[in-house]
């Protein structure tokens, strides 16, 4: 495929990454069809200028590239390969690009299978958030082989502000996101506990942020989800469900490595508890309604959401 526009590009799975996405290469020119099951979104699509289908399928017409962007390996492998699956409506030679975030071996074996199909694979798990998935600044974590690269390379380059190339073998991509999962799902539960310690200390949080967000004690996540807190608002960018999902892969991997995750293991049991809560849909800074809950802190937005 060459840096023209005119191939058709599929996503499937239109979330807050997925919208982000397929908005990106709408307003790069690309030919962009569509599949979510939100009837809601996909009239939204609709009206950005997207061809909205009726199933995986359906959208999956002809694609020279699809992207899929859903929740885990189980749901990438029914929108490719189950009933009104994407895989057999694409382009033959078309390359699917696979987003979600998986163990390794599930991305070995459908890259497999849309081998035997005669399509390429990435294994390319983002990164960025739904903002800079909508302003197509997302990083990818891609492994594939260079054909695959090559062919995918103008939509790649649309949707991305850095693509790393990390191997010919899908499953490469998935270890990178996964390790990349660990350091965020741990920095969102130690920031969650910060900003609630600070609270307990009697400390105005608002000067906390703006005090740690200049220090070295800042990260990604702390200066990224505090605000959510700070503002009383966990409308789900990243949701909770995410993290015990994400994590508990870790675990597993860990498990069978016989590698031992301590400081992540705590870390998961922090999202369970805000799962088990009831918060498992809510943003992922929910974490610190739960330690509110349990110590009875008041945190912005009433004591009935903290």
């Amino acid at each position: 495929m060459s840096e023209r526009t005119n191939s058709k590009v599929c996503v499937i799975g239109l979330g807050s990454m997925g919208f982000g996405v397929a908005s990106s290469l709408l307003k790069k020119g690309f030919e962009t069809s569509g599949y979510d099951i939100s009837a809601e979104t996909m009239t939204r699509f609709l009206a950005d200028g997207g061809r909205a289908a009726a199933s995986p399928a359906e959208a999956a017409d002809g694609a020279d590239v699809v992207i899929t962007v859903v929740v885990n390996g189980a749901q990438t492998e029914a929108v490719l390969f189950g009933e009104n699956g994407a895989a057999t409506r694409m382009s033959k030679g078309g390359t699917v690009l696979s987003f979600a975030t998986m163990p390794p071996q599930t991305a070995e074996d459908l890259a497999r299978r849309a081998g035997d199909l005669g399509l390429n694979y990435i294994d390319g798990p983002i990164s960025g958030g739904a903002k800079r998935a909508a302003s197509g600044e997302l990083t990818v974590m891609a492994s594939g082989r260079p054909e695959a690269f090559n062919h995918a390379r103008p939509v790649l380059n649309a949707i991305a502000m850095k693509v790393y190339e990390l191997g010919d073998r899908p499953g490469i991509g998935s270890s990178f996101k996964i390790v990349n999962q660990l350091l965020a799902g741990v920095h969102i539960a130690a920031a969650c506990e910060a900003i609630t310690f600070a609270k307990a200390l009697g400390l105005d949080i608002d000067r906390v942020y703006e005090v740690i967000t200049a220090s070295a004690g800042n990260s990604w996540m702390f200066e990224n989800r505090v605000p959510h807190i700070l503002q009383g608002d966990y409308s789900p960018q990243s949701a909770v469900d995410i993290f015990t999902k994400d994590l508990g892969i870790v675990s597993d991997l860990g498990r069978g490595l016989k590698f031992p995750l301590p400081i992540t293991s705590t870390a998961l049991q922090m999202f369970i508890m805000t799962a088990a809560a009831g918060m498992g849909r809510d943003d992922d800074a929910s974490v610190a309604r739960l330690i509110a809950k349990v110590t009875g802190i008041e945190l912005p937005g009433g004591p009935e959401d903290a």
